[in-house]
């Protein structure tokens, strides 16, 4: 079984071991920051100019640091470590704010290791040390970078946590700006604060929290998820889609099949509170149920005859005036009968089919309309106000 590394904070390398090696760190670090430019790419050009002294320094700082570690007389209490591991936490939060992975920093650390421990043994080496001190240092060259790693993994996981954490901050104020219909250069500045690049379009959602969690990772990675947004639609979220067109379309609907969805029609990016809106109205007028897709531009004409609905209300009052006389029942089929003939343009077998009555039974109902209105049914003017009247059905026809 292997034994762990040793403990780099309590041993002690005498003098005569130190003293050459601290001579020689300047060739040292010159030695590894060549090494590492040459075997890991993403840190050739951060090493280059002015920028590649400082870190050229900041090398030799840490291996000075490492020397002062295990050189100090056995009863100092104090530890240099906890200055190397700050600044290697330090390094690793740089390096993931500048956006290279971790797998290019720990590359680094296992060459800056082998390429410091290369040169540090053959000062050793040269300088007569027993193959026994030789070796304790290798062991503790090595746990010294396992510290330095550890502490860099940890600074660059807290970095990405914490950006991610930001980021999504900026991403729930632009849906919220884009959903309250912020002005254009506002919703310009928050989309540049969140890092998010602008589509073409963007096509509202309207579908229970839920469901939107389960989501979102199947759709573009810009979709722009709101929670909680709708007071009057509580347990209700909003995903704003990029570019759901054509096939692209058909692709979300079957996408939230099976989730009550309501799906807005696509608009510029900066107009996305229109496509909310409108799947807001389509929800009120249409709740899906048993997992149904509702889709608003099968809706248009709705909308457009509900826009008003007091307008709506009095239009409908003078249309179906000349019914006024009539028994409840007996007036609710003749509405029934008065909106079939005007969608099916007077065919009395299509007014029949869809109505499941026999002709006969149209041609009657028809006679008795045509008593009530006279030749109102021929003026355009009163069939167009009858089209529009009867065109949302109304509970109670």
């Amino acid at each position: 079984m292997l034994e762990p590394l040793r403990d780099v904070r309590s041993y002690r390398l005498p003098a005569e071991v130190v003293d050459p090696l601290r001579r020689g760190l300047p060739e040292v670090a010159v030695q590894t920051i060549a090494a590492i430019t040459m075997e890991v790419p993403a840190y050739a050009e951060p090493f280059a100019g002015e920028l590649g002294h400082k870190i050229e320094r900041a090398v030799q700082a840490a291996l000075g640091t490492f020397l002062n570690l295990v050189s100090r007389p056995g009863t100092d209490p104090g530890t240099p470590l906890a200055a190397a591991l700050e600044a290697a936490y330090a390094l690793g939060r740089g390096e993931a704010r500048s956006g290279r992975s971790l797998d290019a920093l720990l590359a680094a650390y296992r060459v800056g290791a082998r390429v410091a421990w290369r040169e540090l043994a053959a000062i050793s080496v040269g300088t007569g040390q027993p193959a026994g001190t030789i070796a304790d240092f290798a062991e503790l060259v090595f746990a010294y970078i396992d510290e330095l790693s550890a502490a860099s993994v940890a600074g660059h996981a807290d970095e990405l946590a914490t950006s991610g954490r930001i980021r999504l901050r900026h991403l729930q104020q632009l849906a919220q700006a884009l959903v309250a219909g912020e002005p254009a250069h506002v919703l310009q500045a928050a989309a540049e604060r969140a890092d998010w690049t602008p589509p073409q379009t963007l096509t509202a959602v309207l579908l229970p929290e839920r469901a939107a969690r389960g989501l979102i990772d199947l759709l573009d990675p810009r979709t722009l998820p709101l929670a909680g947004a709708l007071p009057d639609l509580p347990g209700m979220a909003v995903l704003l889609v990029p570019d759901p067109q054509g096939a692209s379309r058909a692709h979300l609907t079957r996408l939230l099949t099976g989730h009550n969805a309501v799906i807005g029609p696509a608009r510029p990016w900066l107009l996305a509170q229109g496509s909310v809106d409108r799947a807001i109205r389509v929800h009120r007028l249409h709740t899906p149920a048993g997992g149904a897709v509702v889709d608003t531009e099968d809706h248009l004409t709705e909308l457009v005859v509900s826009a008003d609905p007091e307008a709506l209300a009095d239009l409908r009052e003078r249309a179906l005036a000349p019914l006024a006389g009539e028994r409840g029942t007996a007036a609710a089929k003749l509405v029934e009968t008065l909106r079939s003939w005007l969608v099916h343009q007077g065919r009395r077998e299509d007014v029949a089919a869809e109505l499941f009555v026999h002709p006969q039974t149209v041609r009657y109902r028809m006679a008795r309309l045509r008593e009530l209105y006279g030749e109102k049914l021929k003026d355009p003017g009163w069939v167009l106000a009858l089209t529009i009247a009867l065109a949302v059905p109304v509970t109670g026809d």
